[in-house]
This record gives C-alpha cells, structure tokens and sequence, in this order.
C-alpha cells in the first residue's frame, strides 16, 4: 500500500486498517511454519506496510495534541 493512500485515511481507519494487517502477518507467520507458504516477500511485504501504519498513527496523534 502506498503511503500517499495511508496519509488520506483517518486514525480510526488506520487502526482498522492496522488490525487486519497484523491479522494477515499471523496467517502468512502459520503458513510459512507449516510450509505452506509460497511467496516468503508477503511476509516482509506486511511488515513493512505494518511500520507505515504504525508510523502515520503516531504522527497523527503527536499532530493532534
């Protein structure tokens, strides 16, 4: 997910947004351990967009207050 598309969307989206994330990293997390993952990048993928999220969130609320 590109960062300018993040930047548009409010806190309560991100935090929604960053749930299913953190949902999608367990699932790729099981079926890498269970080998049943094919694309090993998914996983580094996740995490980065994880840290995106998690950076824009802190940004918005330091902004805020």
């Amino acid at each position: 997910m590109k960062i300018n598309e993040l930047r548009e969307k409010s806190v309560d989206e991100l935090t929604a947004l960053l749930d299913e994330k953190q949902v999608d990293a367990f699932r790729l997390r099981m079926a890498k351990a269970t080998g049943q993952l094919g694309g090993t990048h998914d996983i580094k993928a996740t995490r980065r967009t994880i840290a995106k999220i998690k950076t824009l969130i802190n940004e918005k609320q330091r902004g805020a207050s």
